[in-house]
């Protein structure tokens, strides 16, 4: 489509013009869900993503300076988008897991031992996932898209977060001893690998 095409489509949605929506659907449905495929997220993340994506457009429609640079915004947008449902799914993993999956420890397996080994389980949880909130942002994303399941590559994360491939396992290692130093200031052992 050429650039007076896009430039008409755009004001025309911008002023509520259905049918110019549609064209600008039709057109940049494709890049905007083979970008959200990259990621591999799971169908439903992939959706919600896109979803996310086009409600942000009709947000910001009446914005747009350029509407020569849509692809770029759109591509950008929905990297965004899909690091946002992983990193939420990461969180949401978390939380599930950590209810459902008992303790094991150095010593043995499972330790259900009754109320207090469960308020203390809780209470470590409650301060790994602090550790973890206190990260700045781009390494809370970082982390949730090295645990997602299935995990993205290094070339879909580098992508996403600007990160350069060979600093992802460096950045990883760095994170992850942080966390650790502030997990045993606070007396919690174990809870990040080494």
């Amino acid at each position: 489509m050429d650039a007076a095409a896009v430039t008409d489509l755009v004001h025309r949605a911008a002023q509520g013009d259905q049918r110019a929506w549609r064209g600008i659907v039709d057109e940049y449905g494709g890049l905007v869900w083979s970008v959200a495929r990259s990621f591999r997220l799971s169908e439903a993340q992939t959706a919600d993503a896109v979803q996310t994506t086009w409600l942000r457009l009709v947000e910001h429609l009446v914005d747009i300076r350029d509407p020569q640079r849509l692809p770029g915004w759109l591509r950008t947008t929905t990297r965004r988008a899909c690091l946002a449902v992983a990193r939420d799914h990461c969180r949401e993993q978390v939380t599930d897991d950590v209810e459902q999956t008992p303790a094991v420890h150095r010593d043995g397996p499972a330790d259900d031992a009754g109320p207090e080994t469960s308020a203390v389980r809780h209470e470590q949880q409650v301060l790994v996932r602090r550790a973890v909130a206190a990260l700045p942002e781009q390494q809370q994303a970082l982390l949730g898209l090295l645990v997602a399941s299935p995990a993205p590559s290094y070339a879909q994360i580098s992508a996403g977060l600007g990160i350069p491939v060979g600093s992802i396992g460096p950045t990883r290692a760095r994170i992850l001893a942080r966390l650790r130093t502030t997990l045993e200031t606070a007396g919690v052992y174990d809870a990040v690998p080494a």
